[in-house]
């Protein structure tokens, strides 16, 4: 058999905002597929009308824009497989359905919600199969005649799966190996609604993957389950050799308890779940997301990869090719992954470690003018050097910099308290004229002449320091002394100097 080009999906539903648990499995099918020299397909599936949310789809495209993770087909992007939208594929899986009820691969069945429920009542445990399928209301209890009656007549119907019990039914799985279930434990699925004439997930999703060329499905563990159901589907086509490989990765955990991660967790504990922000249509709720709470797409997508899956080396620091490289499919752990949200930040602190101060000064610049500063990009771009060591986030910069920019208004009692001594007036008034006769006025020019002053005057250098800091910042935080008056300048140090004096004496 020849070996077919690697094909995978991603095939999300547009029922809301898309999981920062879907955009790990979409880089993992974005990283197989460019490893393999594979394509990566884009597909909607939305056969549950009922559920679909308006600006769902433009939302998950938006969310791969923004993160960097190209796909080669599908919706929005074209290709010889479409229609990418399964709502839009309705004849084709007609055909199909047509093709398992003629090879008694599948049969329908006419039973009502109420009629359905009162056998769960009558029956403990009750399941839709070999055992109870003859006791229903389907064309394998009532005759031709009487199916073509109650069609003819509008009745409403599903098409189920005719699973035969005693099977064993074998997944291979790239990372959990040959998993086998028997067929007894599975119900007669349905496969189609004839009340809006689509299918249910489990026929368009095989149908799709088939006519697709899809060779590996790469999904979240929770699909699992219906893992055994695809493989039956595709053998009651005929349709072995094309079978895909599976594997179905972790699940994301909560960072603290057990279960699956919610939105509820990220609401509580205060990070985003979703990858941009969501405006719910139908509540008008909004949700926080990653673009919107200052992560960048590659901190995210770094931080991601690693949910998961382990490189097998010290490294943490992936760029999206360096990945590509390094990604195994068959690495990924059997167990969930705790979602650790603040590795997340710790990530985006080392991404804005790696980018040049120029880059992460045009990201703050905005955030100076907003707060009613006029200055230049380099004044910007100094600071940016001095003090982007001490964020994770570019607008975490405003709070821990504001001081360069503007003068402190105020001074902070706890550190007015520990900070300035009975003595600290007549020091700094002292520190005036000194620096007054700095020509200098660098960090190199300012910092022998005051270290000589401290030491001449036999002065202890915190106390000169801690009240020189209080002066000109309001509070006991910053880089070295020197850098801070350095970048403020003589006139503007020696001002807000003779401010604190005045007002602290």
């Amino acid at each position: 058999m020849t070996e077919r080009k690697v094909r995978v999906r991603f095939a999300p539903s547009p029922t809301g905002a898309l999981h920062i648990g879907g955009v790990r499995t979409a880089l993992y099918n974005y990283l197989f597929a460019r490893q393999h020299g594979g394509e990566l397909v884009f597909r909607i599936e939305d056969t549950d009308s009922h559920r679909f949310v308006p600006g769902a789809e433009e939302y998950i495209l938006e969310s791969f824009k923004w993160l960097g993770i190209k796909f080669d087909e599908g919706v929005s992007f074209g290709g010889e497989h479409g229609p990418y939208r399964q709502s839009e594929r309705r004849e084709i899986y007609k055909k199909y359905v047509k093709q398992l009820l003629d090879n008694g691969k599948a049969y329908i069945a006419f039973d009502t919600p109420e009629e359905l429920e009162a056998k769960r009542a009558e029956i403990k445990n009750f399941q839709y199969d070999a055992h109870t399928r003859l006791q229903m209301r389907n064309s394998l209890t009532l005759s031709d005649e009487e199916v073509k009656t109650l069609i003819a007549n509008g009745n409403q119907y599903t098409v189920r799966f005719k699973i035969e019990p005693g099977v064993d039914v074998h997944v291979n799985d790239m990372i959990r190996g040959d998993v086998c279930i028997k067929s007894d434990i599975l119900d007669d699925k349905v496969l189609y609604k004839s009340a809006d004439e689509l299918p249910t997930y489990h026929l368009a999703n095989i149908v799709d993957d088939h006519l697709m060329e899809i060779t590996h499905v790469i999904r979240g563990e929770e699909w699992l389950p219906s893992a055994p159901l695809h493989v039956l589907l595709y053998q009651a086509f005929g349709w072995e050799d094309t079978m895909p490989r599976f594997a179905h990765l972790p699940l994301l955990l909560k960072p603290e308890g057990k279960g699956k991660l919610s939105k509820r967790d990220g609401d509580r504990l205060g990070f985003p779940v979703f990858p941009l922000e969501w405006h719910d249509p139908k509540t008008g709720e909004i949700s926080s997301g990653y673009r919107e709470s200052g992560y960048f797409p590659e901190a995210v997508v770094n931080f991601l990869a690693l949910l998961g899956w382990n490189p097998g080396t010290e490294q943490e620091l992936f760029s999206l090719d360096e990945l590509v490289k390094a990604f195994d499919i068959t690495k990924c752990s059997l167990h969930g992954a705790k979602f650790d949200y603040q590795k997340g930040m710790w990530f985006n602190h080392e991404y804005i470690l790696r980018k040049s101060d120029d880059e992460i000064a045009s990201l703050f610049a905005p955030i100076v003018a907003n707060n009613g500063v006029d200055t230049t990009m380099d004044r910007i771009t100094q600071v940016v050097h001095m003090m982007k060591d001490r964020v994770s986030f570019v607008k975490e910069l405003w709070p821990l910099c504001s001081f360069f920019f503007i003068a402190p208004s105020e001074y902070d009692a706890k550190t007015v308290k520990k900070r300035w001594k009975e003595y600290s007036a007549k020091q700094m008034s002292e520190l005036v004229d000194v620096l007054q006769n700095i020509e200098d006025f660098s960090v190199e020019g300012q910092e022998p002449v005051v270290m000589k002053w401290v030491e001449d005057n036999d002065y202890k250098l915190g106390d000169v320091m801690n009240a020189f800091r209080l002066a000109l910042v309001g509070i006991g935080k910053g880089p070295g002394m020197f850098d801070i008056s350095a970048f403020l300048g003589k006139e503007e140090t020696i001002n807000r100097l003779k401010r604190a004096i005045e007002i602290l004496k």
